[in-house]
């Protein structure tokens, strides 16, 4: 059966499990990793054999190293694994101008701002390098996103995309991860889509990748419009799943299929 066919078929219901489009209840979401095979949950625990860890490794030599003509982020950030830690569980959050923020985003307006450097640029190495190091930072602390106030905006938008059908195909996010968790689409298994450990290396990828890549996949695979990474639908909607997350621990670098 075709990627498209299957998702069909389950769109009309013809998998077992929950309705299409049923509701998760506040405290139900799980984490990706409730849904690896017990090999694959092992090597993610593991750094000696989770290869998201090389990253990690190259984003902390980033985090020391001094640009041409400009600071070293260690500069203002001394002792990164205490000042930054529980920083990941807060992000995307709107920044004191009003706009909305991931902490690849973060990333980036500190280095044009602060250390005068061009940007990386998203999916660039260094940005997911630096990501997944300053993420990692907070691994095993409970996802703690601001969705009132200035980000509610923001987070009515991003629960507006998640429930919204698109594309060819007519499906929204929340058929597949609210109504077939648990259900296999080809070799993967479905789940609540919770982005708790990217930047994650993906088996698929054969590297790391940001959450935005891994939406850019999902509206690929319904046929409908793919959004710039870092565009203003995807960080919606990437703060609408980290406020469905919270309490579910950071845990980049994660393994998925």
């Amino acid at each position: 059966m075709s990627r498209a066919l299957a998702l069909l078929a389950l769109a009309g219901g013809l998998f077992s499990g929950a309705p299409v489009g049923a509701q998760v209840a506040s405290g139900q979401v799980t984490s990706g990793s409730a849904f690896l095979s017990p090999d694959l949950a092992r090597r993610q625990a593991d750094p000696t054999r989770n290869p998201g860890w090389f990253w990690v490794e190259q984003g902390e030599e980033l985090f020391s190293r001094k640009p041409a003509g400009g600071a070293a982020c260690l500069s203002c950030h001394a002792d990164p694994a205490s000042t930054l830690r529980g920083a990941a569980t807060r992000y995307p959050q709107v920044d004191r101008g009003g706009a909305l923020l991931n902490l690849e985003g973060r990333i980036e307006q500190c280095r044009v701002e602060r250390q005068t450097q061009p940007a990386f640029g998203h999916e660039s190495q260094e940005l997911l390098a630096l990501t997944a190091y300053l993420a990692s930072l907070s691994r095993g602390l409970p996802m703690n996103v601001a969705v009132d106030g200035p980000a509610r905006p923001f987070y009515d938008a991003g629960k507006a995309f998640f429930e919204r059908r698109q594309g060819q195909l007519n499906l929204s996010c929340r058929q597949c991860h609210d109504g077939l968790v648990g259900q296999k689409l080809r070799g993967d298994t479905i789940s609540h889509g919770a982005g708790t450990g990217y930047p994650a290396y993906r088996l698929e990828w054969n590297g790391v990748g940001s959450l935005h890549r891994r939406l850019r996949a999902c509206s690929l695979g319904v046929r409908a419009t793919q959004f710039d990474h870092g565009g203003p639908e995807y960080l919606a909607l990437e703060l609408y799943l980290a406020g469905r997350a919270k309490g579910l621990p950071v845990e980049t670098p994660a393994i998925r299929r």
